[in-house]
C-alpha cells in the first residue's frame, strides 16, 4: 500500500480522481446488489428509472440511509407510482463501499445517483464536482448522524502498545483511509500537536479491513478511522484508542450527497428516499436494540457497537437536518483542506451553503405529516430515560447513567449511576450470566464509552468515568478520589451485600 503514502502531497484535481480509483481496486471491497422494481399495474414497463445508490454497509452511520432503507424495504414503500410515473418500473441499485472516495468517483461516472459519505468526503465529492464536471454538480441534501464535538473518528493502536499519544508517534507509520473523514481528522489532529504529517510521521493509506489487520500483527504504530472502527477495534479486543474525535470539539457528520441532474429530473424519487430516511429514523428510535441486531446482519457490525453510536445517549445524533452545527462540520473540512493546501483552487468555507439544500427534505417531512422544529427536537433529546433496574429511582441525568447489555437478552438494562450498574453486574456474574457490553459516559463531556476500556475515579459509592487517563488523574487530584480499573470496581462492590435484585 506503499504507493498512497504520497496522496498527502496531492491536492484536490483530476490526479485526485486518478488515486481514488486506485483506492477502489485496492481497498473499497465494493459489493453491489441491483433489484428491479414493477411498478406498473398493468405489469408492463411504459419506461424504466435507475435510482443508484452508493452505501457504505459497515460504517453505521450510514445505516439509515443505506442497509435499513436497503433491507427494510423503505424506498420501494415510498417511491412514487402515479402522475408522472404511472407505468414507471425502478431499477434499483445498490453498492457498498468501505469510504467515501469511491463513491465519489461512481458518481462521477455517473454510476450512482445517490451517495452516502462522511463530511470531508462529502466536501471533495462537491468540491470535485464544481471543478471537474462541466455538465452537473453534487448537492448535500440531508445528515444521516453527527457528532456536535467530533465523535466518532479515532486514532488507536495494537492492545500492546506503549504509545499512549498522539505525540509519541513521532517517526512512527500511521495508516487511515485516504480522504475520508478520519483523514481529516488525523491531519488536523497531527498538526496540533506539533507533528508534520509529510515528515515526522508515515502517513499510508489503508481501509478499515486493513488497518485491523495491520494493528492484529503490529505491522503499522498506528491506525486512524471514522465510525465504527474507533470503537469496533477496542471491542473486539485487538487495539486501544488514544485519541478520540471528540477530543478536537469539532462538529463531524455522515450525509447525503445527489447528482444534481438526477435531482433535478427526479426530485419526487429524492423526496421519496428522504421519506425512506426519515422511517428509518423513527423505526430505530422506536426499536434501537432490535435494529442494531439487523444491523449486526447486514454489515458484520456487532450490535452493541450500532447501539454505543446511535442508541439513546449515543456517540451520533439521528437528525437529518442540515443545521448550524452540520453546516459547521462541512465547513471546517473546507478550511481545513484549504489550510492543508489539499484544494487547489481555494474557497471560501462559506459557500458550502450554496452546495446544500434542505427543500426535499422539508418537503418529505411536509408529505409525512412531520414539523420539522418536531424532528430536531426529537433527534437532539433522545437519551436514557426511565427507571433505574437496581434501585427503581428515575434516570434524571443521562450524563450520568450507565447501561449494560446481558448476553441473549433482547434490551439494555438501565441505570441511574455506574454505582449500581455495577453492583448489579456482580449479582448477574453471580447467577452465571455475563453482559456483552457495559456502557458509562465521560464524567466532563457526556462522551458515551465501553466500560472496559475507561478510566474511574470512585470517592465511595460515587464513581465518575473518563475517556483519558490524564482527566481521571486530574479529577483524583481535584476530589481526592481514587483510580480505579473497571475490574477492581467489580471486585469492590462484589464484596458488599445487593439489597435489590435487578430482575
Amino acid at each position: 500500500m506503499d504507493y498512497f503514502s504520497g496522496w498527502s502531497k496531492h491536492r484536490i484535481t483530476a490526479g485526485f480522481l486518478t488515486i481514488s480509483m486506485l483506492f477502489v481496486g485496492a481497498c473499497s471491497g465494493e459489493t453491489t446488489t441491483s433489484e428491479g422494481e414493477n411498478s406498473s399495474s398493468s405489469g408492463r414497463c411504459e419506461s424504466t428509472i435507475r435510482v443508484a445508490v452508493g452505501t457504505q454497509d459497515q460504517v453505521i452511520n450510514t445505516a439509515v440511509g443505506g442497509a435499513a432503507v436497503r433491507e427494510l424495504g423503505l424506498l420501494e414503500k415510498h417511491l412514487p407510482r402515479d402522475g408522472d410515473y404511472e407505468g414507471v418500473c425502478y431499477d434499483i441499485q445498490w453498492s457498498s463501499y468501505t469510504s467515501g472516495p469511491p463513491i465519489t468517483n461512481a458518481m462521477m461516472a455517473n454510476q450512482l445517483d445517490i451517495g452516502l459519505m462522511g463530511d470531508f468526503p462529502a466536501v471533495i465529492n462537491m468540491i470535485t464536482f464544481a471543478q471537474e464536471n462541466q455538465s452537473t454538480n453534487s448537492t448535500f441534501i440531508g445528515t444521516l448522524a453527527h457528532s456536535p464535538n467530533g465523535a466518532g473518528n479515532a486514532v488507536m493502536v495494537p492492545a500492546n502498545s506503549d504509545v499512549t499519544s498522539l505525540a509519541d508517534l513521532r517517526g512512527g507509520a500511521i495508516s487511515v483511509p485516504f480522504g475520508s473523514a478520519a483523514h481529516g481528522m488525523v491531519l488536523k489532529a497531527l498538526e496540533e500537536v506539533g507533528l508534520d504529517p509529510e515528515t515526522d510521521v508515515n502517513l499510508v493509506s489503508q481501509a478499515p479491513e486493513v488497518g485491523g489487520s495491520s494493528l492484529r500483527t503490529g505491522q503499522i504504530d498506528a491506525h486512524a478511522n471514522f465510525v465504527p472502527f474507533g470503537e469496533l477495534f477496542p471491542f473486539r479486543g485487538f487495539a486501544r484508542k488514544i485519541f478520540d474525535g471528540a477530543q478536537t470539539g469539532i462538529p463531524t457528520l455522515h450525509g447525503i450527497t445527489v447528482r444534481s441532474d438526477f435531482a433535478e429530473q427526479h426530485p419526487d424519487i429524492v423526496v421519496a428516499y428522504l421519506k425512506a430516511v426519515l422511517e428509518a429514523n423513527q423505526m430505530f428510535r422506536e426499536d434501537p436494540e432490535g435494529i442494531s441486531a439487523q444491523i449486526q446482519e447486514w454489515s458484520g457490525i456487532e450490535k452493541e457497537v450500532v447501539y454505543m453510536f446511535l442508541g439513546p445517549s449515543g456517540l451520533q445524533t439521528l437528525n437529518p437536518t442540515i443545521g448550524d452545527t452540520q453546516l459547521s462540520a462541512l465547513e471546517n473540512s473546507v478550511a481545513t483542506l484549504t489550510s492543508l493546501g489539499r484544494i487547489e483552487n481555494p474557497i471560501d468555507p462559506s459557500e458550502v451553503v450554496n452546495w446544500t439544500d434542505e427543500s426535499f427534505l422539508r418537503r418529505a417531512m411536509e408529505e409525512l405529516g412531520l414539523e420539522y422544529d418536531d424532528v430536531v427536537a426529537t433527534a437532539e433529546s433522545y437519551e436514557i430515560s426511565g427507571e433505574d433496574a437496581l434501585t427503581g429511582e428515575l434516570i434524571e441525568d443521562p450524563r450520568r447513567a450507565a447501561q449494560f447489555w446481558v448476553q441473549g437478552e433482547e434490551t439494555v438494562t438501565n441505570f441511574a449511576s455506574i454505582a449500581n450498574m455495577v453492583k448489579a453486574l456482580t449479582e448477574l456474574q453471580a447467577e452465571g450470566q455475563a453482559a456483552n457490553a457495559m456502557f458509562v459516559h465521560d464524567h466532563n463531556s457526556g462522551l458515551k464509552l465501553f466500560a472496559e476500556n475507561s478510566y474511574f475515579v470512585r470517592n465511595g459509592d460515587e464513581v465518575a468515568a473518563f475517556l483519558l487517563e490524564s482527566d481521571a488523574q486530574a479529577y483524583v487530584a481535584q476530589t481526592g478520589g481514587t483510580l480505579t480499573a473497571f475490574r477492581d470496581l467489580q471486585s469492590i462492590y462484589a464484596k458488599q451485600p445487593v439489597l435489590l435484585g435487578v430482575r
